[in-house]
């Protein structure tokens, strides 16, 4: 609708298939500007991609233009694509098929891509599945809701 309003902020978060450590620091950048692209594609403000070897972090303003499934499903599959046809890797390069969302308030943003910004510097205390347990539980969400962490 024409005279509708939104401001929702997302952060999703998924991982390589398998979890396997693909996404090496040589590369990561130049996929995470395609990523961006992506989303802009989409009329999706980007706010801040990062991750680390097996995993990634966006968080993004997200206009309700497109399911938020659809959404994800391009940008797996284009980055994918991307990452494939840009030889970064030996093998076949896979995104898990799942993801977690989670929403935050505009007072959260800064907070949000700081965390964001700083992947390398937290996993250096925290594994990745402890940070899923903590999101789970900060979200009060089942454990491994859906099966979203392969």
């Amino acid at each position: 609708m024409a005279d509708s309003f939104t401001k929702l902020y997302i952060q999703v978060i998924f991982s390589t298939k398998y979890r396997a450590p693909l996404l090496q620091q040589t590369y990561r950048h130049r996929v995470y500007s395609y990523i961006g692209g992506i989303l802009k594609r989409h009329e999706q403000i980007p706010l801040a991609i990062n991750g680390v070897e097996d995993h990634l972090h966006i968080f993004f303003i997200y206009k309700p233009n497109i399911l938020l499934s659809d959404l994800m499903r391009d940008i797996k599959r284009d980055s994918s694509a991307f990452i494939n046809n840009s030889g970064f890797t030996n093998t076949y390069f896979r995104w898990q098929p799942s993801y977690g969302a989670f929403s935050y308030g505009s007072s959260q943003i800064n907070m949000i891509i700081r965390y964001i910004e700083n992947q390398e510097e937290h996993h250096r205390r925290k594994t990745f599945l402890e940070e899923v347990d903590s999101f789970l539980e900060k979200f009060d969400a089942p454990d491994n809701p859906y099966g979203w962490i392969d």
